[in-house]
């Protein structure tokens, strides 16, 4: 491990949509690079919305992805320790992830000090201003009845159902989100400015779900939206020293 320093984060693989075909494509563009950081990868953040949909019945699990989870198996057997957060398309994950792959699975944002910096990480959804709907519905979605009632459906039934709804996502519409809305309209961005005045110690906030790559300075701290793997192809990468937003080219 002595070689292996480098922080990676990335998030919004949306694995699953908008079809079958596309997703395999993203898939093994995902695990190429993969294999490109393995070799200098101390900690991998995969910071949300890793799978379209996600629901863990007590024995089973979605089929597929097997590119992706036998990769990340192989990292961590090589001593990479993985994290997990939970997006708004995946929040059902249980402790799959946690006995296979050792990984540490966050419902809510945390702040991690790593080499002397401080950074507040979460997939970004449901914080800042606005965007009551969306709060309300995680609120629901994100209840331990909602979840039992879910559970108590036949995976076919219920898979299929949850594949219905996340139809109109983002990922399966292709509608982008390459235009900044400006400040006052981006909600992350205005949580960041927020919680910096409030949290001056924080150097880094790193988020998903906004899907648009971005890296803006807030107070005394920088915001990075990890942007998404549908057209992007986007991470992030600390060295101990320095933070960067870069992009995957194959």
């Amino acid at each position: 491990m002595s070689n292996k320093k480098n922080i990676y984060f990335a998030s919004d693989f949306h694995l699953g949509a908008p079809n079958y075909k596309s997703s395999r494509e993203r898939e093994k563009n995902i695990v190429q690079w993969l294999s490109s950081i393995e070799k200098d990868c101390a900690e991998l953040y995969l910071v949300g919305d890793v799978f379209d949909f996600w629901f863990e019945y007590k024995t089973v699990v979605p089929k597929g992805y097997v590119r992706l989870l036998g990769k990340l198996a192989q990292m961590v057997d090589a001593g990479v320790q993985l994290h997990i957060f939970k997006g708004n398309h995946d929040m059902w994950m249980r402790d799959y992830f946690e006995q296979e792959l050792e990984a540490k699975i966050y419902s809510a944002p945390i702040i991690r000090e790593i080499a002397g910096k401080t950074f507040f990480i979460g997939h970004g959804d449901g914080l800042g201003p606005g965007d009551h709907g969306y709060k309300f519905l995680k609120r629901i979605f994100s209840n331990s009845i909602c979840k039992w009632l879910f559970a108590r459906l036949h995976p076919n039934f219920g898979v299929g159902l949850a594949n219905f709804w996340s139809k109109t996502s983002r990922a399966h519409t292709g509608s982008s989100e390459d235009a900044y809305l400006g400040d006052e309209n981006e909600y992350l961005v205005q949580f960041c400015l927020k919680h910096s005045k409030e949290h001056p110690q924080i150097d880094y906030y790193i988020f998903g779900h906004r899907h648009l790559p971005l890296e803006k300075r807030v107070h005394s701290a920088t915001y990075i939206n990890l942007g998404e793997w549908i057209q992007y192809n986007t991470y992030a990468v600390f060295d101990s020293i320095h933070m960067k937003l870069l992009t995957f080219h194959q």
